[in-house]
């Protein structure tokens, strides 16, 4: 239910944790942004391209973890709140809408996109904040405004310059993600206070998994539209039943105990959880964008040759997911599963014979590899041993 704007807009922490349904609905408008990058992977036809959009997956998903870090640290319930939910959606379906013409006059409606939904969550932020009187939160609220006002300047300069563009805004994402690294440090109102990333309740934990989980669809989501537009035969099925199996896979690899570890840590190491999650989800996040491609390829043509382009695509999106998954854990528990890590790295051992195979022979051994990841016991090295305590800070 809908509360006025006069409550208290920070979250109490005997408050629900439980994710409300426009929450829900900012996710699914998030991962139809998330499939329409996939795609633009898939068609790119040179590197360099390629790292341009994967500049806009990461500018795309720090929107995402920026704003579920509002709605951790301020009520949902609230209207300004719920009303800077629906400004961000607006916003991820600009960026959606302006990522297939990047290059061109688009890339204006990106990046006013971008800044537009960062900027103006500060403003109503602030102004709200400071007329219910809450200094530590306007605090907050306006170090998080003073540096995406600092990035937004070169967003801005970027769409003026052609050649320098994606130089421009590398930089500028750069200070995004480094600025939150350092907790902000603004003239006159110093960083975060660390107590602050300190209130994480389950409500976060809750959020990253669901966003995974809906951004897992994605893998079999993209060949689904592939293979609809495409004529049926067994080799084309039997590349998205390996897109199945691999999407079962990944989300087996993410989903156990993800949650409890971002909660454990919480309530043992200050902030870590809130801190690391977005660095090491955002690798998930490109895995999972890496892997939905490649297979939008193999369906397409699951017979022939296999380009290093496509090996790249498919053995390395699975892998860079796995990574991520291994760095998540390792940040908040300090547990390495390194065997399980040498069994995804065995796709790696047929890359100068597999350029001469069909792809969905390339993607039924990944999916191999990813099976003994999950399947196979390895003792006292797994990640998913219940049990895992998160490190101790030193001193």
């Amino acid at each position: 239910m809908t509360t006025g704007g006069t409550a208290a807009l920070v979250r109490r922490p005997d408050g629900s944790t439980r994710a409300t349904l426009l929450e829900l609905l900012f996710d699914v408008v998030f991962v139809a942004a998330l499939a329409q990058t996939s795609k633009l992977l898939a068609d790119q036809q040179s590197w360099a391209r390629t790292a341009a959009v994967g500049l806009m997956l990461t500018a795309i998903w720090w929107t995402w973890s920026v704003t579920t870090t509002t709605t951790e640290f301020y009520d949902p319930q609230q209207r300004p709140i719920q009303g800077i939910l629906m400004i961000a959606m607006v916003g991820s379906v600009g960026m959606a809408a302006s990522l297939p013409m990047i290059t061109s006059g688009q890339a204006a409606a990106f990046a006013l996109a971008y800044v537009g939904t960062h900027v103006v969550r500060g403003i109503v932020l602030v102004s709200t904040l400071y007329r219910q009187r809450h200094r530590a939160a306007i605090a907050r609220a306006s170090r998080f405004l003073f540096w995406f006002l600092v990035s937004g300047v070169l967003w801005i300069t970027g769409v003026l310059f052609d050649t320098a563009r994606w130089w421009i805004w590398t930089t500028a994402i750069a200070i995004d993600l480094l600025s939150a690294a350092a907790r902000y440090p603004t003239p006159w109102l110093g960083r975060v206070p660390l107590d602050q990333y300190d209130r994480t309740t389950a409500h976060l934990g809750e959020r990253y998994q669901q966003f995974v989980i809906l951004a897992l669809g994605d893998i079999i989501l993209v060949p689904t539209l592939e293979l609809s537009r495409s004529e049926f035969d067994r080799l084309r099925i039997a590349a998205l039943l390996c897109a199945f199996a691999i999407m079962l896979l990944l989300w087996q690899i993410y989903v156990f105990r993800a949650g409890e570890l971002l909660e454990t840590s919480a309530a043992s190491a200050r902030g870590r959880s809130t801190r690391a999650a977005p660095y090491t989800h955002l690798v998930l996040l490109v895995g999972v964008a890496l892997t939905a491609a490649s297979f939008d390829l193999v369906v397409d043509r699951p017979t022939g040759t296999t380009p290093a382009r496509w090996l790249m695509l498919i053995i390395g999106g699975p892998l860079v997911f796995v990574l991520g998954r291994a760095l998540f854990a390792y940040l908040l528990s300090a547990r390495m599963p390194w065997r399980r890590l040498a069994s995804q790295l065995l796709p790696l051992l047929v890359l100068p014979w597999a350029g001469g195979w069909p792809p969905v022979l390339v993607t039924a051994i990944v999916a191999l590899a990813l099976a003994g990841h999950v399947v196979v016991p390895v003792a006292g090295d797994r990640e998913t041993t219940r049990g895992l305590k998160p490190r101790k800070l030193a001193g």
